[in-house]
């Protein structure tokens, strides 16, 4: 019996041994951060700014820090609901009307003689930008530079020998990676969070150009401008954004990674604004439904919707290319070619390869800048309804009826038919509208109901088909899928 008490005493002293053990090992293996955090701290700076001034009739989409809101309706939606900016730490600046109001954010000293970077929308609209050291002195600072479009801004305060952060590379990151945040949250100069890299190459509705960090490390307000550091010490990021139901953090929070930074910064001082390619086109993702239609075997690219009229690209690309590839990188999505786009030099000829119909082509063009504001489609709706007394058809499930020479100059188009009810199920599924025009069928443009009736009667039966529609100004593709008995004229 005593024997027995003893293999048990000694079986129980052995699992709390290896229990012990593990969790050594365990804590043995997880990253330290007290060197990284001692060594790179006072190169962190708290940035407050005040703004003297009315409040010119912002709406709250504004004030959380909304950009252009053309484009998918569902992203904006979301975007309304989840992203908030942190462009107000300390809960001054979401107020309307007439009066006084202050910001608060962080940044990073990249030079001795005090270039700092920051967020664009931590200093936006301010009047005055505080920059406090980690010393405790506060200093004011000069705007030298500011990009909306990245959501960059760089200052310069009067300074010698400030502690200077190093920059590493943002390609060099790896999903799974350590890294860390410095800044302000609430006004809690130098909080350090940590966490991992969830993911690169985040695309946000209203950012065009940055291809995003993706972290779980806390961020919450007043973090903004602040530097991510990876296990080196070195900046790979700038917080910038969080992906929340609440405006706290929720896991999720993106930073701009430091290799489209330093580009920006680089113009912004030497020339005070930013240089990017143009390529004038308005393109829309590729979905299966499109892909299918288009006769690929997935979905991939960025496809053509619309030409600005005299851009870089008028002339070589058209409605109803896809984009495969842009000077020699592939193009995964849409969200892909702008930011290839943008940091493409200028008047230099780029080979861009796309799907056009059933061919693989290769153009070549030129970029020229992009414009200092986005260009948008200034079309409006029809100002007069279709006449009343041309006769309808009922096409694909869709009552159709002519287009006006009053409704063509209003869009400024010269084709097309509008859609006055929709009754198939199938119009139905591919998101057709009353109201939307349809412009384009199997490449081809729709002159009138007689031509659209011509091109639908080449149609195969239960087969995807893209159409090029116009709703609200803007043009987009559907795709639908062609039923049985299709054309069917209604007096």
């Amino acid at each position: 019996m005593l024997q027995s008490k003893k293999i048990i005493a000694l079986f129980l002293m052995s699992i709390l041994n290896v229990s012990v053990l593990s969790s050594a090992s365990y804590a043995d293996g997880l990253p330290d951060f007290t060197t990284l955090v001692e060594q790179h701290r006072t190169a962190v700076v708290n940035i407050s700014t005040k703004t003297s001034k009315k409040a010119v009739n912002k709406s709250p989409h504004d004030f959380l820090g909304g950009g252009n809101r053309e484009g998918n309706d569902e992203k904006n939606e979301m975007l309304d609901e989840l992203m908030k900016r942190f462009f107000d730490g300390n809960g001054n600046g979401g107020g309307f009307g007439e009066k006084d109001t202050s910001s608060l954010g962080s940044g990073f000293i990249i030079s001795k003689d005090g270039y700092v970077v920051t967020n664009y929308h931590v200093i936006r609209d301010a009047d005055e930008i505080i920059v406090r050291l980690s010393d405790r002195r506060e200093l004011s600072a000069k705007l030298v530079g500011k990009d909306k479009r990245s959501d960059i801004a760089l200052l310069k305060v009067e300074a010698e020998n400030l502690p200077v952060l190093d920059t590493g590379s943002s390609k060099d990151l790896k999903v799974g990676e350590w890294v860390v945040a410095i800044g302000s949250p609430f006004g809690f100069d130098h909080s350090v969070t940590a966490g991992i890299v969830s993911a690169k190459g985040r695309s946000l509705p209203t950012e065009n150009y940055v291809p995003f960090i993706q972290t779980d490390v806390a961020i919450n307000p007043g973090n903004s401008g602040g530097p991510l550091f990876n296990m080196k010490g070195e900046v790979v990021g700038i917080n910038s954004q969080i992906y929340s139901r609440t405006g706290g953090f929720m896991g999720v929070s993106f930073a701009i990674p430091i290799d489209i930074a330093k580009r920006v910064v680089a113009d912004l001082k030497t020339k005070g604004k930013v240089s990017r390619g143009w390529l004038g086109v308005y393109i829309q993702e590729v979905t299966r439904e499109l892909a299918l239609s288009f006769g690929l075997d997935k979905p991939k690219g960025a496809l053509v919707v619309d030409i600005i009229k005299e851009g870089p690209a008028l002339g070589v690309l058209q409605q109803g290319d896809i984009v495969l590839e842009f000077n020699g990188n592939p193009v995964r999505d849409a969200s892909t070619l702008p930011i290839l786009v943008g940091a493409t030099p200028i008047d230099k000829d780029i080979e861009v390869k796309v799907r056009r119909g059933d061919k693989t082509e290769v153009l070549t063009l030129k970029l020229s800048e992009l414009p200092s504001e986005d260009m948008v489609l200034s079309k409006a709706e029809p100002k007069e309804k279709p006449k009343k007394d041309i006769k309808a058809a009922l096409i694909l499930g869709m009552e159709l009826a002519e287009l006006d020479d009053v409704a063509k100059k209003s869009l400024e188009i010269d084709h097309g038919v509008v859609v006055k009810r929709v009754k198939g199920e199938s119009a139905k599924h591919a998101g057709i509208e009353s109201g939307d025009v349809l412009l384009m069928l199997k490449g081809e443009k729709i002159t009138d109901i007689k031509h659209f009736q011509r091109l639908v009667q080449g149609m195969q039966e239960n087969k995807t088909y893209a159409f090029l529609v116009l709703r609200g100004g803007s043009a987009r593709y559907l795709a639908l899928k062609a039923e049985r008995q299709t054309i069917n004229k209604e007096d």
